[in-house]
């Protein structure tokens, strides 16, 4: 279960709206093959594996992260292949909370003569798929806040004017977070400030960047910024106000930037509803990496899933920015919503990561 679930992340960030699930299929103690769910969410792990193992998932044993599908999509149910190439045994690590499924696959197996366990490696399953498990249950994506902070709890200098707080090993790392992510959030007001491009720049992954999202309520984001000079190489979606000029939404149009327009009140949206609309979007792994004013914005509204702080010994100074706007950080790092899981060395700078309990 462990090398399906290792498997598995492989398509973390590419497999949206379907989770990126892994597959180990076993016969006679060894392992005959591995698979994982394609990009674009297909074909799903489990076919993988058994095209891979051929006559040799006869009377096997096929260990898999999430419950296999019992419902006809935009491929056929892949309990039925399950069944169809003779497995004999399914380890599942967690039943699937898509009421198209619900414990239908595992019953259909079960059904069929094969012997199921559920519950192996259930708690890494529901990291791995909390994505996915997030959209079922709560019509949303998982969010992930990144933060990377001076040792003065400071994001930027005097004037939100950006600089180097954290190391390569965090920028490394921060990338590899991009790509294990569908889509990269920020303000509008970062765009201005940093003019960010927003990818994945770690060698041979360039193509695994997320969806860029700007939130931008009066349609102000420059045709001239990065992001929009690379619309039409990575997907930038922008979420503007219902009254912004439509001159703008033309410009950017043409330059291959998607617009949704929704409700706002003073440029400032409700984040809920902007969730709403990207998880039927298919969206369900969102990482947050807008400066101070966004970061406050969904700690305030309690839609912080995850939050991963890369901490600096460097002090930046006290006119500096704060990292969370008008709230202390001990809102986001005391919360009674999330506990930390990790606190270990990353260069030299600390990694914390805090999980929703």
């Amino acid at each position: 279960m462990a090398l399906a679930l290792t498997l598995g992340r492989r398509g973390l960030g590419r497999t949206w709206p379907n989770p990126a699930v892994g597959a180990v299929i076993v016969a006679g103690g060894l392992i005959a093959s591995r698979g994982w769910t394609q990009s674009g969410g297909r074909p799903h792990a489990e076919v993988e594996a058994l095209r891979r193992a051929g006559k040799a998932a006869r009377g096997a044993t096929l260990y898999v992260t999430l419950e296999p599908c019992s419902h006809q999509g935009k491929s056929p149910p892949c309990a039925d292949a399950i069944i169809a190439a003779g497995i004999a045994r399914v380890v599942s690590a967690l039943e699937d909370p898509n009421p198209k499924v619900a414990g239908a696959g595992h019953a259909r197996l079960v059904a069929a003569g094969v012997a199921v366990d559920v519950g192996i490696g259930a708690d890494e399953a529901r990291r791995a798929h909390a994505g996915h498990i997030r959209r079922v249950r709560n019509g949303r994506p998982n969010v992930m806040l990144k933060l990377a902070i001076s040792a003065d709890g400071k994001v930027a200098a005097a004037g939100r004017r950006p600089i180097a707080i954290t190391g390569s090993e965090v920028r490394d790392r921060v990338h590899l977070m991009r790509a294990q992510s569908d889509a990269i959030m920020v303000g509008i007001g970062t765009v201005l400030a940093d003019d960010p491009l927003l990818t994945c720049r770690l060698p041979g992954m360039e193509r695994d960047s997320p969806v860029r999202i700007v939130l931008d309520g009066h349609l102000r984001l420059p045709a001239s910024s990065r992001l929009v000079r690379t619309a039409r190489d990575v997907p930038v979606w922008l979420i503007g106000g219902p009254h912004a000029p439509s001159a703008n939404e033309q410009t950017l149009v043409a330059a291959g930037v998607d617009i949704a327009r929704m409700p706002n009140r003073n440029g400032h949206f409700d984040l809920s509803t902007v969730l709403k609309l990207l998880a039927e979007r298919g969206i369900t792994r969102l990482m947050v990496e807008g400066g101070p004013t966004l970061a406050a914005s969904f700690v305030a509204a309690d839609l912080v899933d995850e939050a991963v702080l890369f901490r600096s010994a460097r002090s930046v100074g006290a006119d500096g920015i704060d990292a969370l706007e008008d709230l202390p950080l001990t809102a986001l790092t005391s919360s009674l919503q999330l506990s930390r899981i990790k606190s270990e060395p990353l260069g030299a700078d600390t990694w914390d990561v805090f999980e929703r309990k």
